[in-house]
């Protein structure tokens, strides 16, 4: 069965169908399921996480939470490990993917992604109580993943939902990425930026880490609930005055904010805090993972490939501007390398909301291709969300070539122009290239290929 269900469809050449076998591969590497079991292992009583050893004699009892998109599988896979020595757990994962999941021992809890309701703090509020004033004799496993962030959602005191909501919006649209919006959302929040462990303490602590991050930051994962936190209520609010939102936040984010500059409020635990000693956290998949896998599939398949990198950032425009100018260097002088050639990148783009449109991150960035894809000679482009959710819309991301554009042209639509309308779901819409996955019940950022035959 294959991951991307409009596969036949959109294989239309023997280039294209090598691109998202590609991709599929690159989604397959990082089944959370197989990489917790690759990462921890049962023997006796101990417990080993990668060569880390912890003796389970030491304590009376083992909990196991979770926040994110890949948490489902990986509570399974914990399950699978521990089985009976669970006493309880609970893990919060986006609505509608209960159905993805199988577990005996730990509970599940839905909430939306990416801004969070009502049902986020509920789901927050039970996982809270069940961390909330444990022991020196308690194991607490926490499964960490992305979407983690908005999906635990618990806001500091003080700070409304509603208004947690608004600023997190705003952050998006104005083009934030990842560090800048969890930068401003750990200062509003009792359990992101190492307050979830410190609200465990003294319990041990084992955090098992699906990075969706550039860079496999733990401070910024999931908004880093058991990671000492660099940044600052100063920080946070640079980060709103840099984006021109300062002014128009809601006035108790504002004063929640003030309060923790000039010291009234509790800063989030830093690096060397003592608390930390328990907290052991291991990264356990990321995109480099998803990367290699690609390189290996691109191989079988005939096509010589490199990773370009896994750390693209930026606007999705300029990125993708950056992709086709490697790849016109290519075409024309033979370098950085000579064709045949599938270039791999990993990262994640974001996009700053000026249109009225429809899209996610990865559409854009191949809409942006679109219009210069005929000067690289039979080129294929795409770009997915390993989540298979891209942006607001029910694609993963969108796959085109030079003939996208002549399918555009003949039927009236203009890429530039919906390219500044932020409205690339309706464009690939029309003139075909959505990629769909549905839920992957993964997630380690966005991947992407650009074969050059």
């Amino acid at each position: 069965m294959r991951l991307i269900k409009n596969f036949d469809q959109l294989a239309s050449t023997r280039e294209r169908e090598a691109v998202l076998k590609v991709l599929e591969a690159g989604i397959e590497r990082v089944d959370p399921f197989k990489a917790v079991k690759a990462a921890i292992q049962l023997r006796g009583n101990v417990l080993i996480v990668k060569d880390q050893r912890f003796d389970l004699s030491k304590y009376r009892r083992i909990i196991v939470v979770g926040l994110g998109k890949a948490s489902g599988r990986m509570a399974e896979a914990v399950e699978r490990v521990l089985g009976d020595l669970i006493e309880d757990g609970l893990i919060i994962i986006p609505k509608g993917t209960t159905q993805m999941t199988s577990l005996r021992k730990v509970r599940v809890a839905e909430a939306i992604h990416p801004l969070p309701t009502e049902e986020n703090l509920r789901a927050a509020e039970a996982l809270v109580k069940l961390v909330e004033g444990l022991n020196e004799k308690t194991l607490l496993i926490i499964l960490i993943s992305g979407g983690g962030s908005a999906l635990l959602t618990y806001p500091a005191e003080g700070v409304s939902l509603e208004s947690l909501k608004t600023v997190t919006k705003a952050l998006m649209n104005a083009g934030a990425d990842i560090f800048e919006l969890n930068t401003v959302r750990k200062h509003l929040s009792a359990v992101k930026g190492g307050q979830l462990a410190r609200l465990a303490q003294p319990a041990t602590i084992i955090s098992l880490i699906m990075s969706d991050v550039v860079g496999d930051d733990l401070s910024v994962i999931a908004s880093g609930p058991t990671a000492p936190d660099p940044s600052t209520f100063q920080d946070a609010k640079n980060v709103l005055e840099r984006r021109g939102l300062w002014e128009s936040v809601p006035p108790d984010i504002r004063e929640r904010i003030l309060a923790g500059v000039v010291g009234r409020v509790r800063e989030t635990p830093k690096p060397g805090d003592p608390l930390f000693k328990r907290v052991h956290n291991f990264v356990i998949a990321s995109v480099r993972d998803s990367l290699e896998a690609m390189v290996n599939t691109a191989g079988r398949l005939g096509y010589p490939a490199v990773i370009l990198t896994p750390f693209l950032e930026g606007e999705a425009r300029e990125a993708a501007k950056f992709i086709l100018a490697v790849g016109r260097s290519i075409r024309v002088v033979g370098r950085p390398f000579k064709p045949p050639i599938m270039l791999l990148f990993g990262g994640e783009t974001t996009v700053t909301v000026k249109g009225g449109g429809r899209g996610g991150r990865n559409q854009e960035f191949v809409l942006a291709t679109v219009p210069r894809l005929k000067m690289l000679e039979r080129a294929v482009v795409a770009s997915i969300g390993t989540d298979g959710i891209d942006g607001p819309t029910d694609a993963a991301g969108a796959i085109a070539d030079e003939g996208t554009m002549s399918v555009a042209l003949g039927r009236g639509l203009d890429p530039i122009e919906y390219l500044e309308n932020n409205d690339s779901y309706n464009f690939f819409y029309k003139a075909g290239g959505l990629i769909f996955t549905g839920p992957t019940g993964t997630n380690v950022g966005d991947i992407g290929a650009m074969l050059l035959p």
